[in-house]
């Protein structure tokens, strides 16, 4: 299976309209149970922060979708300026 993500991409799991956004880390390693090879190119490692602390998790490819908003994980408030006609 080719690889949907790279690292440094922004992402959410599918299906859970509360999931933070996450930053794909890296493509792990992992052993199939059922068929006992190693997989390279399926799993990987996700980064969030929740409350000022850093999570981690593994997830599988095909549970996540690209995030359209990848400003990065902080909001910071910007002042608009209002435009005057003179």
């Amino acid at each position: 299976m080719s690889r949907k993500f790279k690292p440094g991409e922004w992402v959410k799991a599918k299906g859970k309209l509360t999931a933070p956004k996450m930053q794909v880390l890296k493509y792990i390693s992992r052993k199939d149970k059922l068929l006992g090879v190693i997989d390279n190119d399926t799993y990987l490692e996700c980064v969030w922060y929740k409350n000022g602390e850093r999570k981690s998790a593994i997830f599988h490819q095909n549970n996540l979708i690209k995030s359209i908003d990848g400003n990065g994980l902080f909001i910071t408030n910007t002042p608009t300026q209002k435009l005057r006609l003179t």
